[in-house]
Formats: C-alpha cells, sequence, structure tokens
C-alpha cells in the first residue's frame, strides 16, 4: 500500500527528547549510534520507507544536534520537562489539529521497519480503530508494557511493567512502543491523562484504556519479528544493538550473493549497497552510501565511505571518502582516495599513494610514494616513485593538468597551475614550474658536478681524527 496514495492524511510524531546520562554522554540518547548511523535516523528512515513525509519530533535538550543528524523538512518541538510519553505527545499537539492518522514511535529503537508501520496502518484502517499498536513476544518480556487483550480479541489496556501485578507480568505479549492513533481522538484522550501511577508521570500507553472505556476499537499488530522493540538505554544495551545491526547485515549481503569467508572485523553500514561475487574480506569496514560493484575484492583493512567502486575493481589495506574508482582497477595497499577523488577504469594506484580532489583517467599507473592533489590526470599515463603535486602556496590551491600518456619522472615536483602535455616526459628528480608542451621532455634539476678524489680526501681526513 502507498500510503501517500491515501486521501486521509497520515503524520508522524517521533519522541526524542531522551538525554543521555544513561548513556555517559553530553549529547541526546537518540544520536547513539548503531552501524554508523544514529538510533533517530534509522527511525526516521523507517518513517519515511513508509511513505510518510511529515514528521514532527518532539526533542528535550540538544534539539539542534538532533536537527542536524535528520533529513531537512523535519518539524521540532521541545518538551521542556520530562514528565512522561504521554506529556512528550502534548508538546506535539499542534500537529493533531488537522486531524489524519497519526503516527506515534520512539527515536530510540532503530529495528522498526517501514513494512511493519505500513501493515499496521493498513489494520488500523480497515478496523476503524482509534488506536492500533505494534505488538511482539520478546524472548524476555522484562521492562515492557504488557498488552491486556478482551474476549473479543480487541485491546483493553497496557499495563507498564512497574503497574503490573504477577498474572499481569505473567503475559508474554508487549507493546512495542508503534501506534498508530486517530489524531482527533488522541487530541480529546491527551487531555484527559492523569500521572496516577508508579512514575508519576503521564503515560501514552494509557490512552487505549481510554479508548476502550468509550467503547472505541483497540487493535494489535502482531509483529513475527520481536528484534523490532529493541532499543538501547546504556552503552551495553547499545553494543547488543549494534551486534545485533552487524549480524543482520552480514547475513542480507550474504542472501544476496556476497561472498564473505570471514567475518572477523567486517562492519557494513545500513546504508551499503554490494553487487553479487564480490567479495568482503576481514577488517574491512563500509560506511554510509557507499556502492560495491559486482565482483570487487574489499580488504582485508580497508575503509570505505561514501563511495562507489566499479565492477571487478580490488582495494587492498587502503582509506577512501567520497571519492568514485571504476571498474578493474586496483587501489592499494596503504593507499588513500581523499574527498572528490575520481579514478578511472583499469587504473592501479598503489601503495603510500594519496590522491585528494583530482579526476585520474582509464589505465593510469601511480605505483607508490606519490600525492596527487588538485589535479586532472589523463589516460594511460606513468607517474614514477615520489612524485608531488605542490598544490598549496600557502594561501590559495591551484590544479595541475597532464594530459593523455605523460610519463612523469621519479621525484618530480609539479608546481601548478601547470600544464604537461600530451605524450611529454619530466625527467627524475625534476622540479616543473612552467607548462611542458605535448611530446616534449622537460629537465629541471642542478647539473651534476665531479670532484674527483673528494671522497678519499675526506675519509682520510676523518679517519685521521679518530
Amino acid at each position: 500500500m502507498a500510503l501517500a496514495a491515501q486521501d486521509r492524511r497520515t503524520f508522524a510524531i517521533i519522541l526524542a527528547a531522551g538525554d543521555g546520562k544513561r548513556m555517559k554522554s553530553d549529547r541526546p540518547k537518540v544520536l547513539c549510534e548503531v552501524l554508523f548511523q544514529p538510533m533517530i535516523r534509522w527511525v526516521e528512515n523507517a518513517v519515511r520507507d513508509a511513505g510518510i513525509d511529515d514528521i514532527t519530533i518532539v526533542t528535550g535538550e540538544g534539539a539542534e544536534l538532533v536537527e542536524a543528524a535528520v533529513s531537512p523538512g523535519c518539524k521540532f518541538v521541545c518538551q521542556r520537562e520530562r514528565r512522561g510519553t504521554g506529556h512528550a505527545v502534548m508538546a506535539a499537539a499542534d500537529a493533531l489539529a488537522a486531524g489524519g492518522d497519526a503516527l506515534v514511535l520512539y527515536g530510540d529503537a532503530p529495528f522498526i521497519e517501514g513494512g511493519a508501520i505500513t501493515a499496521a496502518l493498513r489494520q488500523h484502517r480497515a478496523e476503524q480503530n482509534a488506536v492500533t499498536l505494534v505488538s511482539a513476544r520478546p524472548a524476555d518480556p522484562f521492562g515492557y508494557g504488557r498488552v491486556l487483550r478482551g474476549p473479543d480479541g480487541g485491546v483493553r489496556a497496557v499495563v507498564e511493567e512497574r503497574d503490573c501485578d504477577e498474572a499481569t507480568r505473567a503475559i508474554t505479549e508487549i507493546n512495542a512502543g508503534v501506534y498508530w492513533f486517530d489524531a482527533a481522538f488522541l487530541a480529546g484522550a491527551l487531555e484527559r491523562l492523569t500521572p496516577q501511577n508508579a512514575q508519576g508521570e503521564y503515560y501514552l500507553t494509557d490512552v487505549p484504556a481510554i479508548a476502550a472505556a468509550e467503547g472505541r476499537r483497540v487493535g494489535a499488530w502482531f509483529c513475527g519479528d520481536p528484534q523490532i522493540v529493541l532499543g538501547a538505554n546504556d552503552r551495553r544495551q547499545l553494543l547488543a544493538l549494534n551486534t545485533l545491526a552487524r549480524e543482520r547485515m552480514l547475513l542480507r549481503h550474504l542472501d544476496n550473493g556476497v561472498d564473505i569467508p570471514c567475518a572477523d572485523g567486517i562492519l557494513i553500514g545500513a546504508q551499503v549497497e554490494i553487487g553479487r561475487d564480490a567479495r568482503i574480506l576481514p577488517g574491512t569496514v563500509l560506511e554510509g552510501r557507499t556502492v560495491i560493484g559486482p565482483g570487487c575484492v574489499i580488504g582485508p583493512n580497508s575503509y570505505i565511505k561514501d563511495s562507489t567502486v566499479g565492477a571487478g575493481t580490488r582495494v587492498l589495506a587502503s582509506y577512501l571518502t567520497d571519492s568514485t574508482v571504476g571498474e578493474g582497477t586496483r587501489i592499494g595497499p596503504f593507499t588513500q582516495l581523499r574527498p572528490d577523488s575520481h579514478i578511472g577504469n583499469g587504473v592501479k594506484i598503489g601503495d603510500f599513494v594519496e590522491v585528494k580532489n583530482a579526476t585520474v583517467g582509464d589505465g593510469t599507473s601511480i605505483a607508490h610514494l606519490t600525492y596527487i592533489g588538485d589535479s586532472d590526470v589523463g589516460r594511460y599515463c606513468n607517474f614514477g616513485c615520489g612524485v608531488v603535486t605542490a598544490n598549496y602556496d600557502g594561501k590559495k590551491k591551484f590544479r595541475t593538468t597532464v594530459g593523455d600518456r605523460a610519463f612523469i619522472g621519479c621525484n618530480t615536483n609539479l608546481i601548478p597551475p601547470v600544464r604537461i602535455g600530451e605524450g611529454a616526459y619530466t625527467a627524475a628528480g625534476t622540479t616543473v614550474d612552467s607548462d611542458v608542451p605535448a611530446g616534449a621532455l622537460a629537465i629541471g634539476r642542478v647539473r651534476q658536478e665531479i670532484k674527483e678524489g673528494w671522497s678519499d680526501e675526506k675519509i682520510a681526513f676523518k679517519a685521521d681524527k679518530k
């Protein structure tokens, strides 16, 4: 079901006002990361996957940090006092005024999925419920609110752990903390909440009982995956979430035809795409919006973030950020591609090479111990050992251009702005500070001088001193 196609308004309220005290953090709890992504971003992505773009986020202290962590277009309200989940939704009361169906969920439960949100809404509308909550049966229900059902299968109430008696505590169906509400009903129900409970707070979980007491229907969409309820209140629980998320990502890519012969030290972010028959080796970290083409070999010990790597390319023990690499290219070991590096097809970049804000054409070889910065390098060039583009004069950065099939000799210094013509050569040890025409040879080094007998005289002198 495409939610955006429905006539009835749908919108979301994400509760994100929790502080980071139990995390021992100075930042809001929802900014703690699972696989390199803040928990609230996982939740926001799930909401958007369900087709919902009208999103209000309830924040507390550090609201500006939360705002920076989510997509543009979200709206924000502040819960100045933390007096429970019901009180948090009260802070977003203006969002309810236009009516429709309101999704309410927590910003620190990263495993909720767009499919579950959509399925719950479908049931919510089909049954014409005032409230539809998502429920699950985790292996250990301790700490979660229990779902009390009536004889007809509808929900009578949700009872928080601290308020449970023994019979209620024995119930295994729990509230996942994801709700669909009729917005008009929710607006009125919030006014009737009271803090008469063990915590002295306004519980959002009291709303289903209010609906049932009014004769309104309350439903529960049961989710077969109990992991969607998982959140984190401290660093140990955050580690558990990361461990679980890591395993889920590995299994997803294995199922898609990726070869992971040994998973030691491999971390793959949720937005990473990997083609079939690619091989990911131990110690590799793939983060952000990274795309690995089919048949690649990545690792061991490579780090790639927000980059695209073409089919059949090998990246060995190297560091790539915000860059693109073509097909059939060889990177590493110990290469760094800094942001805005664009490497062509069939390129060889070897050990201790750094490339920054540069394009490198197809078939070019930059074998070792070289720095290429702010440059445009053509096709089928060869860079000897120790080449440097001296792109910064202390005030400004300038670009170097190297034409196709140029040969840059060992220990050449290129002082931009400078252009090396197509097929031109630079002799080893040359400092190039003016353009080299196509097909020319540039020699810019001190003329060799021979002093006969110098060494014997100096060595003899030193021996006499001893």
